[in-house]
Parts: C-alpha cells; sequence; structure tokens
C-alpha cells in the first residue's frame, strides 16, 4: 500500500513539473522552439537535471523512473488531446501565428510582441533568398516558432523538421 502512494507522489509530482514548464516555455516567447541555440541547449539540460529530484523524490529506483516516465507520456498524451479536440485550449496553449510583415511592411509592434529582434526578421527572410522586407508579401512566426516567409506567389519555412507522410483514405 505504501508503494502506491509512493508512485502516486510521483505522478502528480511528474505532471505539476509537466504543467510548470509547459506554462514556462509559454510565457517566455515561441522564437526560443525553433531557434535553440547551445545557451537554451545548456539551459534544457540544467532544467531536467534540476526537476528529475522534484519528480521522483529520494525514489530512484528504476521503478520510480518509469512512473515519472510513464506520468509523463500520459499527460503529454493528453494535452495533445485536448490541443486537437479543443481549438481554444490549443491556441491557449500553443499560441497563435503572429503576422510580422505584411505587403512589405514590418509590423514593429508584432515583432516587439514576439520578442524578435530586427536582425533575426532579416536573417530568416535572407535565408530564403529574400534581400528586402519590401519584397516580403508575408511573414509570420508559427506557433513552433518557426517563421514562415510568403514572396513572390512561394511559400518558404526557416526550417523543415516534420516529416511529411503519406496517408492512406480509408472508406
Amino acid at each position: 500500500m505504501d508503494f502506491l502512494v509512493s508512485y502516486g507522489k510521483i505522478m502528480m509530482s511528474s505532471t505539476v513539473v509537466y504543467l510548470f514548464i509547459i506554462i514556462a516555455i509559454r510565457l517566455f516567447g515561441k522564437k526560443e522552439l525553433a531557434q535553440l541555440s547551445v545557451i537554451d541547449l545548456v539551459f534544457i539540460l540544467l532544467i531536467s537535471n534540476a526537476v528529475q529530484n522534484a519528480m521522483v523524490g529520494p525514489d530512484t529506483s528504476l521503478s520510480g523512473g518509469l512512473v515519472a516516465a510513464g506520468s509523463l507520456f500520459i499527460v503529454n498524451y493528453v494535452f495533445k488531446w485536448a490541443i486537437y479536440k479543443f481549438p481554444r485550449f490549443g491556441g491557449a496553449i500553443q499560441g497563435h501565428p503572429v503576422l510580422l510583415v505584411y505587403k512589405g511592411k514590418l509590423l514593429e509592434q508584432n515583432l516587439t510582441k514576439v520578442k524578435l529582434s530586427l536582425e533575426e526578421l532579416e536573417e530568416a527572410i535572407r535565408e530564403h533568398g529574400v534581400h528586402k522586407i519590401s519584397e516580403v508579401d508575408q511573414a509570420v512566426i508559427e506557433v513552433d516558432g518557426n517563421i514562415s516567409i510568403i514572396s513572390g506567389g512561394y511559400t518558404h519555412q526557416t526550417s523543415k523538421r516534420r516529416k511529411v507522410r503519406k496517408t492512406e483514405i480509408v472508406k
């Protein structure tokens, strides 16, 4: 019976830490997600080490670790399901795309809102072979932190991390 209480505490602690990290990432801005620097990588590694004890406490056993990991998988699954099922919840958690350039005009208030410097935006624009902001039809920072550039009728994105998979239509 004591092991059930112990594992229940691990599950609860893991869930609370998960929620805290989600909220913290949301508050610190979406640009951090797609543009991981060495500093960001070290930060993530240190955060994971810092919260480990908060999740498992004194239980450093294999089963304690598996309970913590299992809890994180379950909470992650529930979050993804809720984001899919309830778009408003998804918007609150993930945010919304933000328009940065429209018809060649920089929207400075949106650039400030997402904490993106003009130099970072210009770099993303140059990555797509566009030389000046005035040549951009639209530049949008997506919910995952990538910057999409629409120019001359073509759409480009700063990162192609997701693989497109063939899907079958089931009738």
